[in-house]
């Protein structure tokens, strides 16, 4: 029986305007404890390109220039049963959900929400969206690639060119106000 796993805390300022959702920590993610910890996953030379900031940063200085340009960091699930990596090997029903509703309601400068891939995009719109209070600023959803090395079919500049419509929302490093 695969063990419970526990998913990482949020990182997300209250000045947020564009929250990148995955589904799980995979498992290199929660031995180190830092979202996106696999050599080869793709989030943060995306976000490094999106945001103007180099992904060679130590952890702690990628958090701080992300959350400088108006993104935030999360998992929909929570807590679940998973053997390896994998979102295909989540324990359907084993999944609890992370607070997001409550969450998204205390960002009133959120203005989308990225999903990182298919598995992310589903538990979204099963778990959250339907919980959703009304929001005065519409709230983009936007079901996006996934970084994972697992989605080998896109490359770098195609996720770049896929996630490009975030730009839209983001404060670039340049124009960011420094943090609080």
């Amino acid at each position: 029986m695969q063990d419970v796993l526990q998913g990482l805390p949020a990182q997300i300022r209250d000045d947020c305007r564009v929250l990148v959702l995955g589904s799980m920590p995979g498992a290199m993610s929660l031995q180190h404890a830092r979202y996106y910890a696999h050599p080869r996953n793709r989030l943060w030379p995306l976000l490094g390109a999106l945001c103007g900031f180099d992904p060679q940063l130590d952890y702690d200085a990628r958090l701080q220039a992300m959350q400088a340009c108006g993104v935030g960091l999360w998992d929909v699930i929570g807590q679940c049963r998973r053997r390896g990596s994998l979102d295909t090997a989540i324990v359907r029903g084993s999944e609890v959900p992370t607070p997001l509703p409550a969450r998204i309601a205390q960002l009133p400068q959120l203005r989308a929400i990225a999903c990182n891939g298919a598995a992310a995009a589903q538990a979204f719109a099963r778990f959250v969206q339907p919980q959703l209070a009304p929001r005065e600023a519409p709230l983009a959803v936007l079901a996006l690639p996934s970084t994972s090395p697992a989605n080998a079919a896109f490359s770098l500049p195609r996720l770049q060119q896929a996630w490009a419509p975030l730009q839209a929302w983001l404060m670039p490093l340049s124009a960011a106000p420094a943090p609080r």
